[in-house]
């Protein structure tokens, strides 16, 4: 089928074609009489996909020849979207609120291009064509009159409310979250219709919040019966029978390090010190495929899913706990089945030999990032006596995670350092404090160990020509790094070899930047001109970690990717892969690959969600309070004030009173007309919590006083920002030649400007 589809459109593709029937194509591609019926199935399958167009007069050609492009509608609460197209060489399209024609956020359309790509703009369109549907139910608020209801999305890029019949409400009442399922959908200035099929509860009752999400992700808590059933039957222990073939490994020394709340470990690691100096790492990893075979219920329940998702206030796993928590997690002092690799590392960090093989392992210490944190640099004396037998082990591994981090660096690995957020929460699901998340060499640890590891695996599957699955980070875009490199060139800061970008040139920034006011805005406008990682068939090497080679192996509870691998390596190691198994797997690996990916970011999106939610519900209760903060992003409408715990808030231009402001994008900062008053990134401010609306996941500040002044004691806040922060905020005077350059302009021309492009939106400052 694959071979016609692509006989087909190799044919399609030819410069001399023009769109033809379908019976002068068949004709001409000599289709028998008796395979029409096929021809026309292939035909109808290419359609479907989005590969070939058949116009309003039946005539077929393919997209990229008749100026259409295929590919997912990413919408926008503000009514409009954009086109994130298939084929990744191409440019988003610019779809107006007037060109959606019915189509809705992630749908899948064709789009006609009405206005081609020109400098420093998109290219602008509509949609002529929905291929796929992605929103069949639609989660939000209730709302109803006397004769109809309808539902407000929760998710407000999709545009349009849901209208509702009466006769379909289903008990709900105003105020309460439901799910929709759509029945009609929406067509140019029509909404979508639809009926009520869930009633969540009120909008405001106790963890109503975090189940809107999960249903809006189509997050799976319960597991089906029959994979509920498969799962019971495993046995709890390992038995004797089990451990045919496998090395064992239970007197070898060895540990699994994670957080205090995890309970899904799968990783577990041991080190020793060679003779002739190497170093001998084992990195071990639970044997999920032992448990989980191909096409069983389990198999296909944890493809469907992907992934695990780590909400703030629950784990959804993708596997039953049964497994995830019991028989498959690398609990201490129990045999476990494993999958191990070890690797001899030399001093200065090159892996010169390693071995994989199915293993029998029994972990001796489960450890904690906080407790071997304490036992390395604060000496803590409790935990030292505790873990006496240990002390060397961590050591050891210690000198060997910076000799490898060392040596990632010096390759040119990115480093980006990010700070992410703790939330705690109260048994009612209620935030009660949000902290930043402290990274130490016991994640470092970690972190050096798996990845050396997964690069191992990937080199050595690499060369053996086998079907696998790669985790791979493409080089970025040429137009998008020479945005990136005129934006830092206005900061003060220059970018090496932009046409043919080393990641090396973009560590070498990082480091420039690090400690500088900047520090925060360059990597996030970096990260944004980075393509994202994702899965393939196919090996493209990993920019971001300056490797040639590299998958995701060390995490088969939680990721299917990893578990696939497993799989196809246990495949390989027994000679199982046969010249029909091989073909399977090129037919499979490619779909399989874009579905880990697809659901990795949904659930990436889901945890982002529910962490925002909850920040916001955290700020609720300070409304009307004062903090220091620093001005983390400034944009066309306003500038983001991040706190010390993380929390983000938007102080709107509008509410700048003292002054009418000018934003100047060259240099990222506000100025004011007359007061020549400069807000800067990385400048302290002082603001008040005017608004932190949980429904709408916004924070809103206003500036408070003057930046410089002491606190007036009105609310007491949650931030005390270092002393090092308090002084990088004071505000400058500003140049008087950049300001005539920038209030030269015309009064029209800079109130054009406030209007302009929206650059950031919501709570984070999150890209469009």
């Amino acid at each position: 089928m694959e071979e016609r589809k692509e006989r087909i459109l190799a044919f399609m593709r030819e410069a001399a074609y023009k769109p033809l029937l379908l019976k002068e194509l068949a004709a001409v591609l000599d289709v028998p009489k008796e395979d029409m019926g096929l021809f026309r199935s292939v035909m109808e399958e290419l359609e479907a996909e989005g590969k070939i167009f058949r116009t309003h007069r039946d005539r077929y050609g393919v997209p990229e020849r008749m100026s259409l492009i295929v590919g997912r509608l990413q919408g926008n609460e503000r009514g409009y979207g954009f086109v994130i197209p298939d084929d990744p060489d191409t440019k988003d399209v610019f779809i107006g609120a007037d060109g959606l024609n019915g189509a809705m956020h992630n749908d899948r359309v064709i789009a006609r291009i009405n206005k081609k790509l020109s400098e420093g703009k998109r290219a602008e369109g509509e949609v002529i064509r929905v291929i796929q549907r992605a929103n069949t139910t639609v989660v939000g608020t209730f709302e109803s009159s006397r004769y109809f209801g309808f539902v407000v999305p929760d998710d407000k890029r999709i545009s349009g409310d849901i209208f509702i019949p009466r006769d379909e409400f289903n008990h709900a009442k105003p105020g309460y979250k439901v799910v929709a399922e759509i029945v009609k959908w929406p067509e140019k200035r029509r909404n979508a219709e639809g009926r009520i099929i869930e009633v969540i509860g009120d909008k405001n009752k106790a963890g109503n919040d975090i189940l809107s999400i999960i249903k809006s992700y189509n997050l799976k808590e319960d597991f089906p019966e029959e994979v509920e059933r498969q799962a019971e039957a495993i046995g709890d222990t390992v038995t004797e029978d089990m451990l045919k073939e496998r090395r064992d490994l239970r007197s070898l020394r060895m540990v699994t390090i994670d957080g205090e709340d995890a309970r899904d470990l799968d990783d577990a690691v041991s080190v020793e010190r060679l003779p002739d100096g190497n170093y001998r790492l084992g990195v071990h990893i639970a044997d999920v495929t032992y448990y989980v075979r191909e096409g069983t219920p389990l198999d296909r329940e944890a493809l469907k899913r992907a992934t695990s998702v780590y909400l703030v206030d629950r784990v959804i796993p993708m596997l039953p706990r049964k497994l995830s928590n019991g028989i498959c997690s690398l609990n201490p002092r129990v045999d476990r089945l494993a999958f191990t690799v070890m690797m001899d590392i030399n001093p200065s960090g090159k892996v010169v030999n390693h071995e994989i093989f199915e293993s029998v392992i029994n972990i001796d210490e489960r450890m904690t990032y906080t407790n071997v944190y304490k036992i390395l640099v604060e000496q803590d004396e409790a935990l030292e006596k505790r873990y006496s037998y240990l002390r060397g082990h961590f050591e050891t591994m210690r000198e060997l995670a910076l000799i490898l981090r060392k040596k990632r660096m010096e390759r040119g690995a990115i480093d980006f350092d990010f700070e992410e957020a703790k939330i705690i929460l109260d048994e009612n699901g209620k935030p009660v404090e949000i902290k930043r998340y402290e990274m130490t060499i016991a994640n470092q640890i970690i972190e050096e160990f798996m990845l050396v590891c997964n690069e191992t695996v990937a080199e050595h599957f690499f060369w053996t020509n086998t079907p696998f699955v790669y985790r791979i980070h493409e080089d970025p875009d040429t137009d998008k790094m020479e945005s990136f490199g005129e934006f830092v060139h206005n900061l003060g800061y220059s970018l090496k070899g932009i046409k043919k970008i080393h990641p090396k040139a973009l560590q070498e920034l990082l480091e420039k930047a690090k400690g500088t006011k900047e520090e925060r805005i360059i990597s996030t406008v970096m990260l944004r001109s980075l393509q994202k990682a994702r899965y393939s068939h196919q090996n493209y090497g990993h920019f971001g970690l300056a490797a040639r080679y590299y998958c995701h192996f060390t995490s088969p509870i939680r990721r299917y990717p990893d578990l696939i691998i497993h799989r196809l390596m246990k495949e390989y190691l027994k000679g199982q892969i046969n010249p029909g198994r091989e073909e399977q797997l090129k037919e499979m690996l490619p779909e399989i690959a874009k579905h880990c990916s697809d659901r990795e970011r949904a659930a990436d999106e889901a945890e982002r969600e529910t962490e925002d939610l909850k920040k916001v519900e955290f700020m609720k209760e300070h409304e009307g309070e004062v903090f220091e903060g620093i001005i983390s992003n400034v944009t066309s409408f306003g500038m983001f004030i991040e706190l010390d715990n993380t929390i983000e808030g938007l102080v709107r231009m509008s509410s700048m009173e003292d002054d009418y402001y000018i934003f100047n994008e060259k240099q990222y900062c506000l100025m004011g007309e007359k007061t020549r008053k400069i807000y800067r990134i990385g400048d302290a401010v002082k603001v008040k919590l005017t608004r932190a609306d949980v429904a709408a996941r916004q924070i809103d500040f206003i500036l408070h006083g003057d930046s410089e002044g002491e606190d007036d004691g009105k609310g007491k806040g949650i931030s005390e920002p270092s002393a090092e922060k308090k002084n990088r905020g004071r505000r400058r005077p500003v140049d008087e030649r950049v300001w005539k350059n920038i209030a030269g302009k015309s009064k029209k021309k800079r109130r054009k400007n406030e209007k302009g492009c929206i650059l950031y939106a919501g709570v984070q400052g999150k890209p469009v």
